[in-house]
């Protein structure tokens, strides 16, 4: 498989070098579906972050890709996967379709803890990709660590709220009030360990000056904080060899 050419960003976290991280191209597989995939496993990673992108993204989200890159820095493997085929994206329904999302990011854990990882999986939900996040969370018991949503609609899971148990952060513009309202709306319906938090003046897309490097920063501890703590006692996690 092709190595991925490396992209500068964040500087190392301590004890990981980023030119070790094995980077590939994969090919997903869910019910029959063969999703393409860009794969990152830092050396001696415990831990991985599925990514699910918003209506009209891709796995090439340059938001996700930035979130990403600060995951690796920090020691987490990450999987960027488009969750519906290109004929399927052309479909305006199914970008909307969150329990056909949803069921895409399960098959997408139960893909990496078959070919890369025994250690513990989170996930990162950008907008409608944060409901399906949530409803792949609620569905999987306890086998999803944690999940982060950056800009996104938890209220759009609607009655998985409650279901999920995976520590939960949910991080929204200031600016964005319309989304930052439903975000506490659905915060108030959740049991889970769960935390809201704001970035001044940040709109949708976090494009003010260091807003999205904070999302980043954010989204790197919460993972370290609640996947590492369980990952003590597992395996480091590997690439698939094909």
């Amino acid at each position: 498989m092709p190595i991925f050419r490396e992209r500068r960003g964040y500087p190392p976290e301590a004890g990981h070098d980023r030119a070790e991280a094995d980077r590939r191209a994969v090919v997903v597989e869910v019910d029959a579906v063969r999703l393409p995939g860009d794969l990152a496993v830092p050396a001696g990673s415990v831990g991985i972050v599925i990514f699910a992108h918003g209506s009209g993204s891709s796995r090439r989200s340059p938001r996700n890709m930035q979130v990403a890159e600060r995951l690796n820095d920090a020691g987490l493997g990450t999987l960027l996967f488009d969750l519906l085929t290109p004929d399927e994206a052309g479909d305006r329904a199914n970008v909307f379709d969150i329990a056909l999302l949803a069921e895409r990011l399960s098959g997408a854990e139960a893909w990496v803890s078959e070919h890369a990882a025994t250690g513990p999986v989170g996930l990162f939900g950008a907008s409608t990709g944060a409901a399906a996040a949530l409803v792949a969370a609620a569905g999987s018991g306890r086998r999803v660590g944690a999940v982060v949503s950056r800009g996104g609609r938890p209220d759009l899971a609607d009655a998985a709220l409650p279901i999920v148990t995976a520590p939960t952060l949910l991080i929204v513009g200031g600016a964005d009030r319309q989304v930052l309202e439903l975000n506490r709306e659905a915060a108030a319906r959740m049991r889970c360990e769960h935390r809201l938090e704001v970035i001044p003046g940040a709109t949708h897309l976090f494009e003010e000056p260091g807003a999205l490097e904070r999302v980043a920063e954010l989204a790197a501890d919460w993972f370290r904080t609640h996947l590492t703590g369980s990952a003590g006692r597992r395996a480091p996690i590997s690439a698939p060899d094909e």
